[in-house]
């Protein structure tokens, strides 16, 4: 069964609602970071493994959080690489999406680092280094807008590096997918 999206904007007012002190775009790359980096953790138990400081710790179990969680491991499992940022709608601002792509990525980066506490940054590939260092390059970046066409354009290809990215560093540092663990045949070889 394919989980409910929720919205940008949904995320948005429930993260206010709950006084929760973070944006809708670095929470969804925070959860992604930390699946992508192997973290371990349930529907029910992700905002304390990321540590989310939420107003009041009983509406932590918000149907919010546990409808984000399986939309992303969802979405991160998809074989179809139907992998996407959680991010403001199109009909949002340029400047606004610009910004919460640099959110999300800041997000994302601290989630792997929430996962990968203690793992020895040698031992991950090249390719890996290279993507997280471009994410932290994002992370740090500020955008100038002079012509909205080409600014579209070019904000597009670097949610689409993104997006590869993400399934990039999923692919090499995650465990076996969920669902490939649960629908996998059992073997029939006796030992």
């Amino acid at each position: 069964m394919t989980a409910s999206r929720i919205s940008h904007r949904d995320l948005a007012d429930t993260l206010v609602r709950l006084r929760a002190g973070v944006s809708a775009s670095d929470l969804h790359g925070s959860l992604t970071g930390f699946l992508c980096a192997g973290g371990k953790t349930t529907a029910d138990a992700w905002p304390s493994a990321l540590e989310l400081d939420a107003g009041h710790a009983g509406e932590l179990l918000d149907d919010a959080f546990p409808r984000l969680y399986r939309h992303c491991r969802e979405q991160l499992d998809d074989s179809d690489l139907g992998f996407e940022p959680l991010l403001p709608a199109d009909d949002v601002g340029l400047a606004e999406r610009a910004e919460a792509l640099v959110e999300w990525c800041r997000g994302f980066l601290g989630g792997v680092g929430l996962a990968s506490a203690g793992q020895a940054q040698g031992e991950l590939s090249a390719e890996v280094r290279e993507i997280v260092q471009d994410f932290s390059t994002i992370a740090a970046s500020s955008f100038d807008y002079d012509d909205d066409e080409e600014d579209e354009t070019a904000l597009n290809e670097v949610l689409e590096f993104v997006r590869v990215g993400v399934l990039l560093l999923y692919s090499e540092l995650a465990p076996v997918p969920v669902r490939a663990r649960s629908t996998a045949p059992a073997s029939r070889r006796l030992h």
